[in-house]
């Protein structure tokens, strides 16, 4: 069973920047877009496992702090010539709040 979660106000989010959410089983990095929109993927790039949420956005894009592969924010998709998938989640903004669509023992409490 999934549930949506508040995480986050919007603002503790820079633009062009991404903060780190730890659950009991992964990492995930949520990432705000110049124009407010949030995305969420696991915080590991598929090529050496680098933190995406270290990396720098651009557009609708994060470059991996490591090896500058770049990965689709939405699709979670390596932009080519690299190739890879980055799982993404689930994310609303609500008033001002990030929202996380995950499996409800996911969450630390």
């Amino acid at each position: 069973m999934k549930e949506w979660r508040a995480i986050v106000p919007l603002t503790e989010i820079p633009r062009l920047g991404a903060r780190m959410l730890q659950t009991d089983t992964l990492d995930i990095a949520l990432f705000r877009a110049s124009n407010d929109e949030v995305f969420a993927l696991k915080d590991s790039c598929p090529h050496q496992g680098g933190p995406l949420s270290q990396g720098l956005v651009h557009g609708n894009a994060v470059s991996c702090p490591l090896h500058n592969w770049k990965i689709d924010l939405q699709s979670g998709e390596v932009l080519g010539p690299d190739e890879g998938c980055v799982n993404t989640f689930a994310v609303k903004v609500v008033e001002g709040m990030v929202y996380l669509s995950l499996p409800v023992e996911s969450f630390v409490v």
